[in-house]
């Protein structure tokens, strides 16, 4: 094809996977409302809410603007540069938040121990730190990225060419990928334990427990596939190849997020053994099952 032909191709996949994008999030979003409205909007706040309105709907706001770019609607040179640059530090901003989430349902788990929580946050930091340097690095100089106007006989469109190689996104890729194994098996630890205590006492696995675990396990295998994904569109990937992967890296982690924090509510809720009066985080009794059976704090959850 020639360039002109590859240009209007590659747009027709852009906008065939940007209406994908805004109908997934869309339709997630209208799947959880009735959710967010009795577990958020109904009882009073608490820190996992606030979480959760801030990946809900930072996440959804960015992730509107990340699908009508470059295609849907015109964005002329001149502000290309800017929107691009909002989007790549919001979609850091956002995976710091669903890290922070993880960090707190630890917290939890481990009875609210003081000592994981700042452990956590200690390791944390150089994380946050290291998501600056990339973006300053990679995406916020002149000398590492182009805009560049695209004309075609429909549309004129801006698009960014990268002028660095991919390998200094891959180094930067493997710290971020060794704290959440490192929360994996802390979450894999807790497990085990619990199991055990819960086997000698002759007791099933308590629902959140298991249920954290499995979300945590989930989360770092959606993040290593997304860490994976995003060394991979530094490699020329094919046009239908690469609009596959933004269409994963696009909606995947901004759906499983929020979806984590209404799933463990939605079963605390259910739970038929408790009363429900305690925020969820606020708990301090989830791994303790000699104390759960106990009737004065059946409320605890």
């Amino acid at each position: 094809m020639s360039g002109l032909e590859e240009s209007i191709y590659a747009l027709e996949w852009n906008n065939n996977v940007s209406v994908a994008i805004i109908a997934l999030i869309s339709y997630d979003y209208m799947l959880q409302f009735e959710k967010e409205v009795t577990f958020v909007w109904e009882r009073q706040w608490s820190v996992m809410a606030y979480l959760y309105l801030l990946v809900r709907y930072f996440g959804i706001v960015l992730i509107m603007i990340c699908a009508i770019w470059g295609g849907l609607f015109y964005i002329p040179e001149a502000p290309c540069y800017g929107m691009f640059l909002f989007m790549k530090w919001s979609f850091s901003v956002y995976l710091c938040l669903a890290e922070v989430i993880l960090i707190w349902r630890l917290y939890v788990i481990y009875n609210q121990s003081k000592l994981i929580l700042h452990v956590l946050l200690g390791l944390f930091l150089p994380i946050i730190a290291l998501y600056i340097g990339v973006d300053i690095f990679l995406w916020s100089r002149a000398s590492a990225i182009t805009v560049q106007e695209i004309i075609t006989p429909n549309m004129t469109y801006c698009t960014v060419l990268r002028r660095i190689g991919p390998m200094p996104a891959i180094y930067t890729s493997i710290p971020v990928i060794c704290f959440d194994i490192f929360l994996v098996v802390l979450t894999i630890t807790v497990l085990g334990k619990h199991l055990k205590e819960r086997k000698e006492l002759k007791m099933k696995p308590n629902t959140y427990v298991v249920m954290i675990v499995r979300y945590h396990v989930i989360y770092f295998v959606l993040n290593l596939t997304s860490q994976i994904f995003m060394a991979l569109i530094w490699a020329h990937l094919p046009t239908v190849a690469l609009n596959l992967v933004l269409l994963f890296n696009n909606t995947v982690p901004l759906i499983i997020a929020p979806r984590f924090i209404i799933s463990i509510w939605d079963t605390h809720a259910d739970d038929n053994c408790v009363h429900v009066s305690t925020a969820f985080e606020d708990c301090v009794c989830l791994t303790s099952p000699a104390e759960l059976e106990q009737p004065e704090i059946d409320s605890c959850v």
